[in-house]
C-alpha cells in the first residue's frame, strides 16, 4: 500500500510470555484507531512471529480505555485533501482487508482480549481472531452506518458467519453495539471477564491452545475457516448431495420403518 507513514509512535508493543505472543495495540490518547503505521507494523509483528518456532498462540489486546475505535477518522479525513479521495479510501479499506485476512489465515491461534469497546476496524479485527475474550461491560459494535458507510473490513462477511444473520444484520444495519454478554450468549465472544482480567482470561485460553500440536492447530483452522467460508449456492449443493447419498444407506430405512413402527430405532453405521 505504499510507503508507511512515518511516526515517533510506538503503534504495537510485543510481549513474548512462555508460549505466548502479545501484541498491544498501543495508541491509547487516539483510543487504539487503526491508522495505516498501526497496521503496517501489526502486519509485519505478526509476519516475524511466523519464525519465532518457541511461539505457539497470539493475543491481542488494546492499551488504555479499549481495544479499538476503529479506523483513524482523522486519517480518512486527510483524503479529502488529496488529489483522488475515494482511491486512497479503497486502498485503506483494501490493506486492512489483506492484513485481517493474513491473521485469519496465520498459522498461529489467535485470542483477541477485548475491553472498554471494539468498534468498527476494533470489532472487525477481533473477527479475524480464532478466539475472543471480552471483560464484562465491553462495547462491541459497528457503528460505519451512522457516518453513512458499512463496515469495509470484513465485518458484513465475518460477522454474519459467527452469529444469527438477523442479529448481525441488526449491528450492521442500525449501529447499535451490544454488550459483552450478549455478544457471549450469541457466541460472538468465547469467554467473559471480570473487568480488569480479560488479558489474564485471554493469555490463560491462550496457553492452552499453546499446548496443542502446532500442525493440527494450524490445520485445524484451515479446515473451520474452510466449513463456514463457502458460498451459499456450494453449501446447499454439497448439503443435496450428502443427504441424497445418506439417503440411500441401511440407517436411513431403519429409521423410516422405525418411525412407521413407533419404535426407537436401531442403527448400525451403515
Amino acid at each position: 500500500m505504499g510507503q508507511t507513514t512515518q511516526t515517533t509512535e510506538p503503534l504495537i508493543r510485543t510481549e513474548l510470555r512462555d508460549r505466548v505472543a502479545v501484541l498491544k495495540l498501543d495508541r491509547p490518547k487516539q483510543l487504539n484507531a487503526l491508522s495505516t503505521p498501526l497496521v503496517d507494523r501489526l502486519d509485519e509483528e505478526l509476519n516475524a512471529l511466523r519464525a519465532e518456532r518457541a511461539i505457539r498462540a497470539v493475543v491481542l489486546t488494546g492499551e488504555g480505555r479499549g481495544f479499538s475505535a476503529g479506523a483513524d477518522l482523522a486519517e480518512i479525513g486527510s483524503f479529502a485533501e488529496t488529489s483522488a479521495p475515494s482511491a486512497r479510501f479503497r486502498d485503506l479499506v483494501g490493506h486492512l482487508t489483506e492484513v485481517f485476512q493474513r491473521l485469519q489465515e496465520h498459522p498461529l491461534p489467535s485470542v483477541a482480549a477485548l475491553h472498554g469497546f471494539a468498534y468498527g476496524g476494533g470489532l472487525e479485527l477481533s473477527l479475524a481472531c480464532d478466539l475472543r475474550v471480552a471483560e464484562r461491560g465491553t462495547q462491541l459494535g459497528v457503528p460505519e452506518m451512522k457516518l453513512g458507510v458499512l463496515p469495509g473490513a470484513g465485518g458484513t462477511q465475518r460477522l454474519p458467519r459467527m452469529i444469527a444473520p438477523a442479529v448481525a444484520r441488526q449491528m450492521i444495519l442500525t449501529g447499535q453495539p451490544i454488550d459483552a454478554e450478549r455478544a457471549h450468549t450469541l457466541g460472538l465472544v468465547n469467554e467473559l471477564a471480570e473487568p480488569g482480567r480479560g488479558l489474564d482470561a485471554a493469555l490463560a485460553l491462550a496457553e492452552t491452545l499453546a499446548a496443542g500440536a502446532p500442525l493440527a492447530l494450524a490445520a485445524g483452522k484451515r479446515l473451520v475457516d474452510a466449513a463456514v467460508a463457502g458460498e451459499l449456492r456450494q453449501g446447499v449443493g454439497y448439503e443435496r448431495e450428502t443427504v441424497s447419498v445418506l439417503h440411500s444407506s441401511r440407517d436411513s430405512a431403519e429409521g423410516l420403518q422405525a418411525f412407521q413402527e413407533r419404535r426407537e430405532p436401531r442403527f448400525t453405521g451403515e
